[in-house]
Order: structure tokens, then C-alpha cells, then sequence
């Protein structure tokens, strides 16, 4: 099989490997796509948030896949060959994946023609559950990547009032089109304290429900905790590797805010998600299909990177096909 294999940071090549063969529990997927996420591209760069150790195995770090069982291994009775499958594993970006019969999970026909990155559906789903927003509530999305997009489109169906915020005029373009109230433009740190005014003033002038951090840097997250009324909740969604944070413990005392950290990477809560996932899709409640903005060949995953690491305008979500 075809695999794409990062010898070392910002060098992708393509390699003929082996196709593996499933062990008793295992599943062997025949990949249709993965999707390019922010964990990714920080292994391709060699970022200090991805420690990893160089050469990555063939298909990583492909973190959002999908396919069709190809082989069920001995003891595996839940799946059987040809039936479409989402994917939870680190090497999507080949032909085909070894996966753990735990990490699958079905796609009925109703989804036959959609993409399914698993793995970021899964944890939008999540984060949405954790944030238990109701009807009527002020919600604020910090941080408007797909992440943030499929937040606010199920915050909007659950009859919030939702507030986007983000650096790219494109991107709370959608925010507004998803049934966002209204968009703030986040431009330098600087004017952190303005975009904070306007937040307030699009609400009333007062602080939020609930409010989402959907960006894992240290400056969304001061505004996150800085945007949260009295006893409302913030939801760190975003993924902090880039060391420890600063947090103004002070004030999130003296509002009593509920801070509750939605970035989970266990299997079995990924797995849930995943499910409620494809619950949503098939139902017609989620609707990732627009935010997919742009498709590569596997032979391209470097044009993918580029130009999921640029995000020009109009860009959302890059997928690759195998």
C-alpha cells in the first residue's frame, strides 16, 4: 500500500509498505479520506507541542479518518467487510489502517456519500455535551475553525443566542450564516480589551452563559475566562500543548465560573462522541458538509498542510483522499 511517511519536520514522502494484517480483535480499513487537523500540522512542523520522534510511522499523524472494513480479525463479530466505517487512529494518511475493533464506528448508507473525519466530529459533539447550553442561554465561541463552526451550528439548533469570535472576516462570515447573532473581529492582542467591549455590548452589556475556548492559545483563553458572568461555564475545547497556561485564578474565584476541560482524548469518550456524531449527521441536526472547503489527493498531503497552516480566506476544513 501507499503510505505517506515525515522522515523528519516539513518532508513528507510517499513509501510502499506492506498492508497489515489484523490480529485477533483488529480491523483492517481500505481509508476513503482523512481530514488535516491543527495536531497534525504541528507534527509536520515539528512543533515543540508535538514531541515526537522522527521518522513517524507510515500513515501518521492522519487523525481524522474514515474508510471501509477491508478484513475483520479473529474475535471480531461487530463488523464485516465493505461496511463504512469511521475511524479513530493516528495513521489515516494511507490506503489502509490497523485499528482496534473498539476504535470503529458504523456509518449507516444514509451517509455513504459524506465525508466522516471521525475523530473531529467526535470531539465537537463532545464538547457540546459537556457544555450542557440550553435554550435561551448567550454563548460565546472563541475561536472560529471548524471546531468552532460545528459548535455554534448545534448551540444555534439548541436555541442559544451565540456570539462568534475569530481573526479571519471569512471565517465569521460563516459564523453569521450558521445563525451566529453577530461576529467579532479579534484582531492584535492589543486590542484584546476592545474586541472584550464589543462582546459585552452585542450581549447587553452583559457577560455569557457559557462560553467556548475553541483555539488552545493563552490569549483566547483570557478572553474566555475575562467573557464568563457569575457561575457560567468555560469550556476549554482548544488543545494547550504548547506548555503550561496562565490563568487569572482570582477572577475565576470570585465568579464561581465552572471550568470544564472538553478536550478529551480517551478512546471511549471519542468513541461516544462518535456516535452522537453520526446520530446528528444522519438526522440532518449536524451539517459539517460546507465547512469541508477543500480536497487533496494523498500525493498532495503537502499542498494540504500548506495551505491548512495559511487558511486563506474562505478556507475551513482540508481533506485528503486516498
Amino acid at each position: 500500500m501507499t503510505a505517506a511517511v515525515i522522515p523528519r519536520p516539513g518532508v513528507i514522502e510517499f513509501l510502499e509498505v506492506p498492508v497489515p494484517e489484523p490480529e485477533r480483535g483488529q480491523v483492517l480499513v481500505r481509508l476513503e479520506g482523512c481530514g488535516v487537523c491543527a495536531a497534525s500540522l504541528a507534527a509536520w512542523q515539528g512543533r515543540p507541542q508535538a514531541p515526537l520522534n522522527f521518522p513517524l510511522g507510515a500513515g501518521e499523524p492522519g487523525n481524522e479518518a474514515w474508510g471501509r472494513v477491508a478484513v475483520v480479525g479473529e474475535g471480531v463479530s461487530d463488523f464485516e467487510p465493505g461496511e463504512r466505517v469511521g475511524v479513530l487512529t493516528h495513521a489515516g494518511f494511507a490506503e489502509y489502517v490497523l485499528a482496534d475493533a473498539r476504535a470503529l464506528v458504523a456509518l449507516p448508507e444514509g451517509l455513504d456519500a459524506e465525508p466522516f473525519p471521525a475523530r473531529a466530529l467526535a470531539g465537537a459533539v463532545n464538547v457540546f455535551r459537556r457544555s450542557f447550553i440550553e435554550k435561551g442561554q448567550t454563548v460565546a465561541v472563541i475561536g472560529f475553525g471548524f471546531l468552532g463552526a460545528l459548535v455554534t451550528q448545534l448551540a444555534v439548533l439548541a436555541e442559544a443566542r451565540v456570539i462568534a469570535v475569530g481573526r479571519r472576516p471569512c471565517a465569521l462570515r460563516i459564523a453569521r450564516q450558521l445563525g451566529a447573532s453577530a461576529a467579532v473581529l479579534l484582531k492584535e492582542p492589543e486590542h484584546d480589551a476592545l474586541a472584550m467591549e464589543t462582546m459585552r455590548e452585542l450581549n447587553g452589556g452583559q457577560l455569557f452563559d457559557v462560553v467556548v475556548e475553541a483555539v488552545g492559545l493563552q490569549r483566547c483563553l483570557d478572553l474566555a475566562g475575562q467573557a464568563t458572568r457569575d457561575r457560567g461555564r468555560l469550556m476549554i475545547a482548544g488543545s494547550h500543548r504548547e506548555g503550561p497556561r496562565l490563568v487569572d485564578i482570582g477572577l475565576w474565584n470570585r465568579r464561581g465560573i465552572d471550568v470544564i476541560n472538553a478536550h478529551e482524548p480517551s478512546l471511549d469518550v471519542l468513541r461516544e462522541g462518535l456516535r452522537e456524531a453520526v446520530a446528528a449527521l444522519e438526522c440532518g441536526l449536524l451539517k459539517p458538509g460546507p465547512l469541508y472547503t477543500h480536497r487533496f489527493p494523498l500525493n498532495r498531503l503537502e499542498d494540504a498542510f500548506l495551505l491548512a497552516s495559511s487558511r486563506p480566506t474562505g478556507f475551513m476544513k482540508a481533506l485528503v483522499y486516498l
